[in-house]
């Protein structure tokens, strides 16, 4: 399954890998939009930046967006003022505009062709406008150009809008490999270990003064303890051509609420999001299509993807220094869906943080916040979900024998009285791997939708041979060598 954005983006990159020990002022973690755009900062104030990647630049998360860039973070402002303050409420506002305007200054600056387009953002519910107008009394108080409207490009009634003016998009690929010209990046050269001022592969090492982690899920269980205040989410998008060409970027606010844009000839509509590890029943992508072809019968499916996103505790990012122990570590992670305006603020903060010492948002983004109001009923969760994940491996029976599996499907099954993970193909052909997800141990559930096996509790994802997609595991399953 390839994004949309792989497929109008011709351009390839071809950084070597890391052979050897080489020093800088700062290594990134991570060439995604986050670590492209800090290490951009970083050199532009005149520091030597490396940044290690895995597997090559932007082919984790950021291929996979949307690539909406806007303030309009769902129903977040009035949530800001009701547990925190209007002063955090302004801070967390006026460092996503800034965000969004600098996106505008480096695009005009570097004269970057990436499909910059200004457009309204939308709100939107088919039932409940009460959210929607007291989350308008908050953007009335942080003084946000918004207003409430009924009349909206959408092909269906709603309940109510709200608007936000002067938002955008864009193709995030075009931008990153533009950028990415000017930086000194190493491509296949996945972080095996950090250790203070060192960071190691398994080719070499880079020793810097600091170290930024901007890996989308910080892989350093300790300090930091991330784990115990994240999870991970997945949500599914089609691109469809011959349907409606939306001016406007619009997300719904309802349980089953869908997100649309337009990129030139293309729709891009989503949904379906749920926790990554509980989607054993599959069928998100069909309800995508259902949609398209209930609003726009002519239209053809051109290419279908799935994003997958940090969620924290209390709904904001965790961006600034990494843990009080770790002075010289940074990290920006949880962007809670908005990942693209997200990581030009932890790019700007980052860069400040390292600069001066201090930023005028590290408070509201601070990832030693802790707000007990904010975030004890999303910790009881995500703590609940990793015990029942660690219990599933030790207390639940096998769910079915290798014999009663469908072709093309996966599950939990008993082969020679031992729990294991099996896929069977189209032809029958059987993939056997251990159900033990390597970070901490959960069972791994089968997700029909992409064929992968998801982690509940942490959000790590292996396809159906084990090998590792998502982070924060770091390590391939290990895979059984049954015969039938």
């Amino acid at each position: 399954m390839t994004s949309l954005w792989n497929s109008v983006t011709k351009k390839t990159t071809n950084f070597s890998s890391l052979k050897g020990n080489i020093k800088a002022d700062i290594v990134i973690i991570g060439a995604g939009m986050a670590g492209i755009l800090t290490a951009y900062l970083l050199q532009k104030k005149g520091y030597s930046c490396v940044i290690l990647e895995a597997e090559k630049i932007g082919e984790g998360q950021t291929h996979h967006t949307t690539a909406k860039l806007t303030v309009q973070h769902g129903l977040i402002y009035q949530k800001l003022l009701d547990l925190f303050s209007l002063e955090l409420g302004r801070q967390y506002y006026e460092a996503n505009l800034l965000g969004l305007k600098k996106y505008q200054e480096i695009i005009q600056d570097k004269k970057i062709d990436c499909d910059f387009t200004q457009c309204p953002s939308f709100l939107y519910s088919l039932k409940n406008a009460e959210l929607l107008e007291k989350e308008f009394a908050a953007a009335q108080q942080l003084g946000i150009d918004a207003f409430l409207t009924t009349d909206t490009e959408l092909p269906f009634p709603i309940a109510q809008a709200l608007t936000f003016n002067n938002q955008a998009h864009f193709n995030p690929l075009k931008f990153l490999y533009a950028l990415a010209d000017d930086l000194k990046i190493y491509e296949h050269s996945k972080v095996v270990a950090v250790d203070d001022n060192e960071v190691i592969t398994e080719t070499g090492k880079v020793r810097a003064q600091q170290i930024v982690f901007a890996c989308h899920y910080p892989f350093i269980n300790i300090p930091g303890y991330y784990f115990a205040r994240l999870h991970q989410e997945r949500s599914y998008v089609l691109a469809v051509k011959n349907a409606i060409k939306f001016q406007g970027i619009y997300l719904g606010i309802d349980a089953d609420g869908l997100s649309f844009r337009s990129y030139k000839d293309f729709l891009l509509i989503g949904g379906g999001s749920h926790r990554t590890g509980e989607n054993s029943a599959g069928g998100k992508y069909r309800i995508l299509e259902e949609t398209v072809h209930k609003y726009w019968p002519q239209a053809s499916i051109i290419s279908s993807w799935s994003a997958q996103d940090c969620i924290s505790i209390d709904g904001l990012p965790y961006i600034g220094q990494f843990a009080s122990s770790k002075p010289n570590w940074y990290v920006a992670t949880g962007f809670n869906k908005w990942g693209m305006t997200t990581s030009m603020v932890a790019a700007m903060l980052i860069s400040e943080l390292i600069q001066n010492g201090k930023s005028p948002y590290e408070e509201v983004f601070s990832p030693q916040r802790f707000a007990v109001s904010a975030s004890a009923k999303s910790l009881i969760k995500d703590v609940g979900q990793s015990v029942k994940g660690l219990s599933r491996r030790f207390l639940e029976p096998p769910r079915a024998m290798v014999e009663n599996l469908p072709c093309g499907h996966g599950g939990i099954v008993e082969v020679e009285g031992e729990k294991v993970g099996v896929y069977k193909d189209d032809q029958g052909q059987i993939f056997v791997i251990s159900p033990k997800c390597p970070h901490l141990g959960c069972q791994l559930e089968w997700n029909p939708d992409e064929k992968s096996w998801d982690c509940p509790c942490h959000g790590s994802r292996f396809d159906y041979f084990g090998n590792l997609i998502d982070n924060p595991a770091q390590e391939n399953l290990l895979v059984k060598n049954y015969q039938y």
